[in-house]
């Protein structure tokens, strides 16, 4: 039973519209995959306002105005035919579905070669959907009060006798009826560009749907001279200064605003729709425009195939459009979809490359970037490595602790890019503060009249040293600093309100004044005795006395003393000694105590030092699991919920509880491992967010604990061997820390949050492969670079290496032949192989195939070849083996020191001999010709496991010479079943992991000790769902599972929408489990676009309707044996009450659940 989840989410974007959700202001809707995304545009950039999942991947995006109302309806398609409007609900601040449309007859007409589209009419009024090929239906809003956020019921379904529709538009006419333009291809194996126009409606109160008849209802019929002519662009109607009448004979009349554009690839064509007059222009450059978007109603953005930015202008005297042209404006990523936001920004998406914001200048013609919003789509092919630096207790949780790196192979043609991708919280060093081992505390501090923190106190065994910091980020150390004691260690030093300073040491607590440095009060710790545990805020001090005694100060009132000893009303018992203290800053008054033969925690009022709640931690007698470390912090805003207290044991778990602000009781006990040691708790402000705060936990992997959509996230951070973090917002550095590890002191600035790290190094061309070789500590790369060179395409491939460390390029590139015609890079890999001495030694292989070349007739031609290349002392390529071939190499894989190829038709293994440093040759020991076409490989031994272009998998053995008998390739088992195979992937024993063209995946697993040779022969599906996305890739995790690890991966997956996924085996004592916990959560978890009754719009037939296995040939009703992470994940959203629904018969109780889920989420 198999486990999968995201460790990154989908970042192509496809569709993209600007919706007027709430009064007065138009924001940003994206869609990525089955996910919404709502923005705010500015000249700053785009923030996330709103987000929500959809049960299906969304076709596409439309604005509908009601009538009479000041904001949009967002209508949203998926590829489900689910279809449902939403709005925005102001109090729950999310969408709301309005109304839910679903098509449940069965699919029996053909699709269309175009995606499916949607249009809406000027008005706001109509929509038509081209869904089937030659066919449209046509739906409207409600016109009555109490319909007009609802579409009618009654669609109208019309033929269409343009059956290959290149694009569609409703036509902005003067008489307001509904008009729809179609630019067609006339025969599918023939490339021209027709033009017709149809009034929707055939009678003036828009009530009777048009026929479509292309003899009586169309008003237009014209063939485009450019064949490859691809858009249409509506042109807003203007009233003309003296207002004209329509002639029956237009002769001679001149075009004026109010019509649409055809752009071809050479010439554009502007038509006036009232009397069809035109107006053409031909480009000087021929260009293939994918996207346009509109500025006013005479200039318009235009995106061409290679990243240009255009700017298209229809010029004007008046009304009557006299000219146009097209100017180019700037270089882009390849857009997918342009959104004109309104005050120059315009918005593209992207999902060939990074999607971008720009700010744009009318006057000067010209643009300048905004904002670069990552996009790691489409990934077509990755390398995994750092994985088992962790040790071997952290290698299952490898990708969350940032010890997994994976690069991919990112972008197409000049989006191309190579991307370093890891999960973590980024510390980007600013600066280092000398060598300064063995640090015991940092704290930062005010000097007298400075308005911002600008000292830093450093506490080590037997000293204290004090450094200065100017305006301009100079430091200096200072041996006399206002007072402070130096000649001891530091426990507690801050800077007060009242401009006092506050020094905790072992013996003494003291405070002085800031200006003079003279010490206006000091308590000091009875003679034999020393402050073992110290902490303070701006009214508190709370000390730990020996381990036996609890002593808390008031600052307010020159430190006057509170005493308790154990055994009092402390809960501690009589034997109990004091292992930690806090005092909160978000809390008036409270202390945390944590004690070590207990193994609890007590909140305490510090007035009084009298116990207000307290909590066992511990759960057993083990007495390591006692708290060393605890933090009561204000995570989530506080209007959502109250404070947080946070419990560091001593075997590396952090307990995490809820804090009542009325009576600190505490409640939703949850628990994480973070390490093996005690963490290390220090609180840091959160920026932009007043009253919050984040914890940074200091282990062996240090983690950043922060809220995000109200739940609590443990992030790893790329920080190493921090032992200290004291924030530091100074003048020089402003929202920077101070960070002390064993070696050094740095100033670096922390994101809020975790990211996906994504460190690119563009390549400007596409990386079609991807290979790592850790013993040169580079990756092998193959490119495929497309180029406009004068009016003619270029296209380059080559190979070459990067640098681990650096992501930069090293050594000479490797070309690939270009005559007589192109050769390309299809596989790479990395093998040791015997060299010429007998030793192994680093190569790289690569295979290759030749375009198709119609000069070229002879069938002996070569069509291919495999390339062995070593690897010289300046990490250059060099040549060994050039293998000839009459077919393509599509896919590589190594048995040993044997090369096992796909080719065009064939399965072939070679054994690789070198002759010499540069000489070698391939010798063909087995074949196998599998169904049709492999397109991936995968070994596990002598076991071959084959993707197959249209007949799923298939596992053979290679079965070695004996007995005088030649090596040959021997089919053990297949997969019967239809699929159109793009990845497969060994899991270990006999099951095998495959991906499928329509974003399916499925399980096979094999049974070689079944009794009769059909079982044998037979695959069964252990496992099946559907992802909803095509994977590329898939690479096996080779992981030791521990004895309570809930889930063991077993392999990451990359996707064409830029997603990366761990896919897992479950633990057999978790299966019974999950599989039920599944059930029940698809059942309380709500998607946007679901039903509030009835049977069809049931949440978990929903959920179980997407995630079900689906091609051409069957579907099935849910996924089988396949648990999605992303759901499970969503139980932390639910509040308690839902919870407890949700686990109610499952067995464990809620807090176990919620602790097992935390667990879950924290490997990705």
């Amino acid at each position: 039973m198999a486990y999968i989840a995201p460790i990154h989410r989908p970042s192509s974007i496809r569709e993209a519209i600007s919706i007027r959700l709430w009064p007065d202001e138009d924001v940003l809707v994206t869609a990525k995959v089955n996910r919404i995304e709502i923005s705010r545009v500015s000249t700053d950039g785009i923030t996330l306002v709103s987000s929500a999942n959809v049960c299906g991947t969304i076709a596409f995006l439309q604005r509908l105005r009601p009538k009479t109302s000041d904001t949009d309806l967002l209508f949203v398609g998926t590829d489900r035919f689910h279809y449902f409007t939403a709005r925005w609900d102001p109090d729950a601040r999310r969408l709301q579905a309005e109304q839910v449309i679903e098509d449940l007859a069965e699919p029996h007409m053909r699709e269309p070669e175009s995606q499916s589209k949607c249009l809406v009419d000027p008005t706001g009024r109509f929509m038509a959907m081209h869904l089937w090929e030659g066919v449209m239906n046509v739906m409207r809003l409600g016109n009555r009060k109490n319909t007009n956020l609802r579409i009618e019921r009654d669609w109208a379904q019309v033929r269409l006798s343009e059956l290959f529709v290149k694009s569609s538009i409703f036509v902005p006419t003067e008489t307001k009826h509904p008009t729809i333009a179609f630019l067609y291809q006339t025969a599918i194996d023939k490339e021209d560009a027709s033009l017709s126009v149809y009034r929707l409606m055939t009678d003036d109160r828009n009530t009777d749907v048009s026929r479509f008849d292309p003899r009586r209802d169309r008003e237009l019929d014209l063939e485009i001279p450019d064949p490859f002519a691809r858009i249409l662009i509506p042109v807003t109607v203007v009233e003309p200064t003296v207002k004209r009448y329509h002639h029956r004979d237009t002769t001679g009349a001149k075009a004026q605003l109010g019509g649409f554009i055809v752009v071809g690839e050479t010439l554009l064509v502007y038509i006036d729709i009232l009397t069809k007059s035109r107006v053409t222009h031909t480009l000087a450059e021929p260009k293939i425009f994918v996207a346009w978007a509109e500025l006013d109603v005479t200039h318009y953005f235009l995106a061409d195939d290679y990243g240009g930015l255009h700017l298209l202008t229809l010029e004007v005297d008046d009304v009557v459009v006299t000219s146009m042209s097209v100017k180019y404006i700037g270089k882009t990523s390849r857009a997918s979809c342009l959104v004109y936001m309104g005050n120059d920004m315009l918005f593209l998406g992207s999902h060939h490359g990074d999607s971008q914001l720009f700010l744009f200048d009318l006057t000067s013609e010209v643009i300048r970037l905004v904002q670069t919003v990552p996009n790691i789509a489409p990934i077509l092919d990755f390398a995994i490595m750092d994985l088992g630096n962790a040790g071997d207790n952290q290698v299952g949780n490898a990708f969350s602790s940032g010890q997994a790196r994976i690069v991919a192979g990112c972008g197409v043609h000049h989006n191309g890019s190579l991307r370093s991708v890891r999960s973590s919280v980024a510390l980007e060093d600013i600066g280092i503060l000398g060598d300064l081992p063995r640090v015991r505390g940092l704290f930062s501090l005010k000097s007298y009249g400075s308005a911002q923190v600008d000292t830093l106190v450093v506490s080590f065994v037997t000293e204290t040293r004090v450094f200065r910091f100017d305006q301009d980020g100079g430091v200096e150390e200072v041996f006399d600093f206002q007072g402070l004691i130096l000649d001891q260690p530091t426990l507690v030093a801050a800077s007060l309100p009242s401009g006092q300073m506050l020094q905790i040491t072992p013996d003494t607590v003291s405070l002085f004044d800031s200006e003079s440095g003279i010490s206006v009060s000091t308590w000091t710790v009875p003679e034999g005795s020393s402050v073992v545990r110290a902490s303070a805020n701006d009214r508190w001090v709370l000390l730990s006395v020996d381990g036996t005694r609890l002593v808390s100060l008031d600052i307010s009132d020159d430190l006057t003393a509170r005493e308790q000893v154990l055994g009092g009303d402390v809960r501690g018992g009589e034997s109990g000694q004091i292992s930690c203290v806090h005092v909160a800053h978000d809390l008036p008054d409270v202390g945390v105590v944590g004690f070590w033969s207990e193994g609890s925690v007590t909140i305490v009022n510090l007035r009084t030092l009298e116990a207000l709640q307290g909590h066992t931690i511990k759960q057993n007698d083990d007495t390591v699991s006692v708290p060393r470390n605890v933090a009561l912090v204000q995570l989530h805003p506080p209007d959502v919920s109250g404070p947080t207290l946070f419990v560091a044991m001593e075997d590396g778990q952090v307990v995490s509880l809820n804090v009542s602000k009325d009576d600190y009781s505490l409640s939703g006990r949850k628990s994480v491992t973070l390490g093996n040691r005690e963490a290390g708790l220090h609180v840091l402000p959160r920026p932009g967010a007043p009253g919050q705060r984040n914890v940074f936990a200091t282990t062996e992997h240090s983690s950043l604990i922060y809220s995000a959509e109200g739940r609590i996230i443990y992030s790893a951070a790329t920080a190493e061997n921090v032992r200290y973090i004291a924030p530091f917002d100074s003048e020089g550095f402003p929202d920077s820390v101070l960070v002390a590890t064993d070696e050094h002191i740095r100033i670096a600035q922390v994101d809020t949050e975790r990211r996906t790290q994504v460190n690119p190094l563009h390549i400007g061309a596409t990386v079609r492969r991807v290979a790592y070789s850790p013993g040169l500590k580079v990756f092998g790369i193959g490119t495929i670079k497309k180029e406009l060179v004068g009016d003619e395409e270029m296209v380059s491939s080559v190979f070459q290496l990067v640098d681990e460390i650096v992501l930069g390029h090293v050594g000479k590139p490797f070309a690939l032949n270009t005559s007589p015609s192109v050769e390309m890079v299809e596989a790479v890999i990395r093998a040791e192989l015997p060299d010429s001495t007998g030793h192994k030694a680093e190569r790289f292989i690569v295979g290759t195939s030749y375009l198709a070349d119609p000069d070229v007739r002879d069938a002996g031609h070569v069509l291919g070849r495999i390339l062995v290349l070593g690897i010289d002392s300046d990490k250059n390529p060099y040549q060994i083996v050039s293998h000839e071939l009459k077919g393509a190499c599509r896919c590589l894989a190594t048995m040993d020191d044997l090369i096992v190829a796909g080719l065009s038709k064939t399965v072939v293994v070679y054994d690789y001999i070198e002759e010499t440093t540069t000489k070698g040759k391939l010798q063909k020991l087995a074949t196998f010709r599998p169904s049709t076409f492999p397109v991936d490989l995968d070994v596990s031994g002598t076991m071959i496991g084959v993707a197959d272009l249209m007949q799923s998998v298939s596992v053979i053995e290679y079965v070695r010479p004996q007995n005088g008998e030649k090596a040959k390739l021997v089919e053990r088992s297949r997969h019967f079943e239809y699929a159109w195979a793009t990845a497969v992937c060994h899991l270990g024993g006999n099951s095998w992991l495959e991906a499928d063209a329509q974003g399916n995946l499925l399980i096979l697993e094999r049974n070689p000790d079944a009794l009769t040779e059909h079982d044998r022969k037979q695959m069964r599906v252990t496992s099946e769902m559907r992802l909803g996305e095509q994977v590329n890739k898939i690479r096996p995790l080779h992981i030791t599972p521990g004895e309570n690890d809930i889930i063991v991966p077993k392999a990451f997956l990359a996707t064409v929408e830029g997603s990366l996924y761990v896919v897992a085996d479950i633990n057999p004592a978790y299966r019974s489990l999950l599989l039920p916990f599944q059930e029940q959560l698809a059942k309380a978890v709500r998607f946007l676009g679901q039903g509030q009754g009835g049977a069809s719009h049931d949440p978990a037939a929903a959920f179980n309707s997407w995630r079900g296995f689906r091609n051409a040939k069957r579907a099935a009703d849910a996924p089988f044996r396949f648990v999605d992470g992303e759901l499970i994940e969503r139980f932390l959203d639910l509040n308690e009450v839902r919870q407890e629904e949700v686990v109610e018969g499952l067995g464990p109780s809620v807090e176990a659940m919620r602790n097992m889920v935390e667990e879950l989420r924290r490997m990705h």
